[in-house]
């Protein structure tokens, strides 16, 4: 009985512990993506950016791309690109 309590609980754990970096109302702005994701935050790995050159490669996340959409002003499917 212990077992499967700790198991249940450990499992739950996990699955939380997972979504908390994409947890996106944590980004006000895209100074506070930055800080985490220094490139920003593209849908997809093949996204070009329309800006020109960049910095830092952004991270690929599709989920939390999403999340933060309204900041991506030239709307190339990076937001937050530095």
């Amino acid at each position: 009985m212990k077992k499967s309590i700790t198991a249940t609980v450990l499992a739950i754990a996990l699955v939380f512990s997972g979504a908390l970096p994409a947890d996106a109302a944590k980004f006000k702005n895209c100074t506070a993506v930055n800080k985490v994701y220094k490139g920003g935050v593209s849908k997809a790995a093949g996204v070009v950016n329309k800006g020109g050159k960049t910095k830092h490669a952004p991270k690929v996340d599709a989920k939390l791309y999403k999340t933060i959409k309204s900041m991506d002003r030239d709307k190339d499917g990076i937001a937050c690109e530095k």
